[in-house]
């Protein structure tokens, strides 16, 4: 009888560890899934368009957190990200693209409440245009320490009006990138979140820039 107290103890306490590991998966599984979910996640650049800023095949970390945050009305006050920013966002052909913002329109806010009450007028525009290589932004122009005169050079012209809750970007190797030049703007509701850190190769390991 005694042997049997023993045994069915022991299988009790088993089943207790059994149920210990299982909660302790569960709550890693869900913290995981939150964290990639609202706060940040790795991305593998494909191609060379950000050349030599970032390179084919390297893994960087996409910060999503101020981008999710942006969205929620109690938070809509936060910058999720500004001019010089390197981005990630989803493009309408369901693809991934990683592109650097040259230019936004001030009113970024893309939750619903500001969706409601800001300015969508022709007036309230900012106006993006490229000239075989220079970049105007209401006819000033931005000047782009990131790119040396080879990324620089393109033989493209265009121009976009953003509005509210739309921004542009293109690609550090201007000649090698399908950026707004093509699928023109970029509406804050499609950005992932900003490029912050390189994790891999690890001879290029640190902050991206």
């Amino acid at each position: 009888m005694q042997d049997d107290s023993v045994s069915q103890a022991e299988e009790r306490n088993a089943f207790r560890d059994f149920l210990d590991l299982l909660r302790a998966v569960l709550i890693f599984l869900v913290l995981f899934w939150g964290l990639k979910t609202f706060v940040a996640e790795g991305y593998e650049v494909q191609g060379d368009s950000m050349a030599p800023t970032l390179l084919d095949g390297e893994r960087i970390l996409v910060f999503k957190l101020p981008m999710q945050l942006s969205r929620m009305s109690l938070f809509s006050e936060i910058i999720p990200f500004r001019e010089g920013d390197i981005i990630v966002f989803d493009g309408a052909d369901n693809k991934r693209y990683v592109k650097r913002v040259v230019a936004a329109h001030p009113e970024r806010r893309a939750n619903t409440v500001n969706a409601r009450t800001r300015d969508d007028s022709s007036d309230n525009v900012v106006k993006v245009e490229y000239d075989h290589g220079i970049l105007r932004v209401n006819n000033w122009q931005v000047d782009e320490p990131y790119l040396t005169d080879r990324e620089r050079e393109s033989p493209d012209w265009d121009l976009c009006l953003l509005k509210p809750g739309e921004c542009y970007v293109l690609g550090d190797h201007r000649s090698m990138s399908k950026d707004s030049r093509s699928f023109r703007a970029v509406p804050d509701d499609r950005i992932v979140g900003k490029a912050v850190f390189r994790f891999w190769p690890l001879s290029r390991f640190g902050w991206v820039k």
